[in-house]
């Protein structure tokens, strides 16, 4: 039987990456609920449509209510705040919360205090005193942030003042002028740590990595074994590092958590989400990964919601299907999608050749098509399309133009198809 997972926030980046790990699971159902209106309704296919606020008197009846009504077995928190909150009243919530321990979220949550502990046991960034002589630049950090978010370099002292005017809890670190790495890791429900590799973050956007690639150190697991075995973790979790002048790596910060960008070791098989649910129904887990050099890169894509009601396709073949005599995949996977939603599909096309051939020749099979309606080069495909509650898809202007205009109907050249794919899962 499937197990029914709630993420909250779901439309953050780490939200939206438990939903892309776990799309095509078959031991799981997503669903996802958030504190804002913002992408998660455009890929959650179980979108509750409820905010839960995490300052509010009422978040935790709030959230058991969501839980009850959808029968939740596990609650992943997808926001640094929200798995400080959800840790710290596992008691009250009426799911299992997929995170350590409320200690550990806690103590994670503090920069200073996780400087603290560890400042004896690995190297941690030397933390000015506001009576101390500064060597600049110095690296203003929140206390309780996450990633680069509200980080500032300061190269004078009356820079220094200006930022901690505006932000008292910035931490003033020393600078450290190196490269930067992220070191994601599993631990298992005996406390053992099952996987730690490193990947560098060569570009920032908004305080999230969105270029990375796999980099191979043993400093790496060391430096993960002596954070593991002094803080209690259990499931996913990373964090991360930055170089001195000299090379060595300075402990930045620890989060108790699913980082977004761990898409990276999940395209080699390393699917940190799942690995931490199966750990928490009592399996004994391992990690299987492929061994190739792999890099992310990550950007602004859109997703689409379009107001049309329609039951047939009508879609064309040569430069529409078929584009410089390869595969349109974006057409094909738009149209088995429209078979998922029971749509009957028209092919319409003036082919000059044995269309069955032809469709042979592509590993189309014809099977794929509800109808196939070949034409003579001189016949206008808008006098063969009979169901006015169709959408009509042609890579020809004038062909699109005719139908919009004459029938009515929705027509889509080859660049607007992606507007019409559902990325709910």
């Amino acid at each position: 039987m499937k197990r029914n997972v709630l993420v909250f926030p779901c439309g953050s980046e780490i939200g939206l990456e438990v939903n892309r790990a776990l799309a095509n699971s078959a031991h799981f159902n997503i669903y996802g609920v958030n504190s804002v209106d913002d992408h998660g309704k455009y890929v959650y296919k179980n979108y509750i449509e409820k905010f839960l606020c995490m300052e509010g008197d009422n978040f935790i009846d709030d959230l058991n209510e969501i839980i009850l009504d959808h029968q939740i077995d596990f609650v992943v928190p997808a926001h640094d705040s929200a798995n400080l909150i959800m840790a710290a009243h596992q008691n009250k919530i009426k799911a299992e919360v997929v995170t350590s321990i409320a200690d550990t979220c806690n103590l994670c949550r503090s920069k200073g205090k996780t400087y603290q502990l560890f400042e004896k046991l690995i190297p941690t960034p030397y933390v000015y005193q506001t009576t101390e002589v500064m060597s600049f630049p110095v690296f203003l950090k929140p206390d309780s942030g996450q990633g680069s978010k509200g980080t500032f370099t300061a190269h004078s002292k009356e820079e220094v003042d200006f930022y901690l005017i505006n932000e008292e809890s910035l931490l003033a670190l020393e600078y450290l002028p190196g490269k930067e790495y992220t070191i994601d890791c599993f631990t298992n429900k005996e406390g053992k740590l099952l996987f730690s590799e490193g990947r560098i973050r060569n570009r920032i956007s908004n305080g999230i990595s969105v270029n990375s690639k796999r980099i191979i150190n043993e400093q790496f697991q060391k430096l993960a074994q002596i954070i593991n075995h002094t803080l209690a973790f259990r499931g996913v979790w990373f964090f991360q590092v930055k170089e001195r002048a000299d090379g060595e790596l300075v402990l930045m910060e620890i989060s108790p958590r699913i980082a977004g960008t761990m898409a990276l070791f999940r395209a080699s098989g390393v699917n940190f989400i799942l690995l931490s649910l199966f750990d928490r129904m009592g399996f004994d887990v391992s990690v299987v990964q492929n061994n190739f050099a792999i890099e992310i890169d990550r950007a602004l894509f859109a997703r689409y919601t379009i107001d049309i009601d329609y039951e047939y396709v009508y879609v064309d073949f040569d430069d529409t299907i078929i584009v410089n005599n390869n595969i349109n995949t974006t057409l094909l996977m738009f149209l088995y999608q429209a078979r998922n939603y029971d749509k009957k599909i028209v092919l319409i096309t003036k082919h000059i050749y044995n269309i069955q051939e032809t469709l042979n020749k592509f590993a189309i099979s014809n099977f794929l098509f509800d109808e196939i309606i070949q034409i003579h080069q001189s016949a206008k495909k808008v006098d063969y399309i009979k169901n006015s509650n169709s959408i009509f898809i042609d890579d020809s202007f004038e062909e699109r133009k005719a139908v919009l205009e004459g029938l009515r109907i929705p027509s889509f050249a080859l660049d607007a198809v992606e507007s019409l794919l559902c990325w709910k899962s």
